[in-house]
């Protein structure tokens, strides 16, 4: 009993001086182990996060230069639309001024007659060319006599009575009307009968 008794003490001594020493220091490592752990998880998302960031400003990055492209080319595009309107109106311009310029070069050689015949025939064939200028640039002329009156396109100076044409027909006309197409350049001046 008494090696029975020894033994106890001897455990007991050794439960009563090792387990608070061993436990603190064991508890120490386990805790140091746990927070190793906790800050490689912790470096791990840190890392993965930054690898987004970079992920997200590359994408930011790479829609910015394709935003500032898409404006460069509207503002490219807009200026050259541009360009060519003006282009577009000038070169119509020129295009009606080349068409009149053989109808002013026989009006200057019919001034160089002297004889009043000769210079009124000259007009007359100037006259006589004048709607085919017209037709090359797409305009016609219309509002003659016996022509149905329209108030869109017409303008009545007058009316007249007169039994033999019949209601709203044209029976003179003062000044002829031009249009492109379905656009009035001017409105025929005329004497309607009522």
């Amino acid at each position: 009993m008494e090696e029975k008794d020894t033994v106890i003490e001897e455990v007991t001594e050794e439960a009563v001086e090792t387990p608070a020493e061993e436990v603190d220091s064991e508890d120490k490592k386990t805790a140091k182990k746990d927070k190793k752990a906790e800050n490689k998880k912790h470096k791990a998302e840190i890392e993965k996060l930054k690898a987004e960031i970079e992920d997200e400003k590359a994408k930011a990055a790479a829609a910015e230069d394709k935003y500032l492209r898409v404006v460069a080319e509207y503002d490219n595009y807009r200026r050259r639309s541009q360009k060519e309107r003006e282009g577009v109106y000038s070169d119509a311009k020129a295009d009606a001024v080349k068409e009149l310029l053989p109808l002013i070069d026989n009006l200057q050689r019919a001034t160089a007659y002297t004889e009043a015949d000769k210079v009124a025939e000259g007009v007359s064939m100037i006259l006589g060319t004048l709607p085919d200028v017209l037709g090359k640039m797409g305009i016609e002329a219309y509002g003659e006599p016996g022509e149905q009156f329209d108030p869109n396109i017409h303008n009545a100076l007058m009316h007249e009575e007169n039994p033999e044409l019949g209601e709203n027909v044209i029976v003179s006309v003062y000044q002829q009307g031009y249009r492109a197409g379905d656009k009035i350049i001017r409105y025929a001046m005329v004497t309607v009968a009522n």
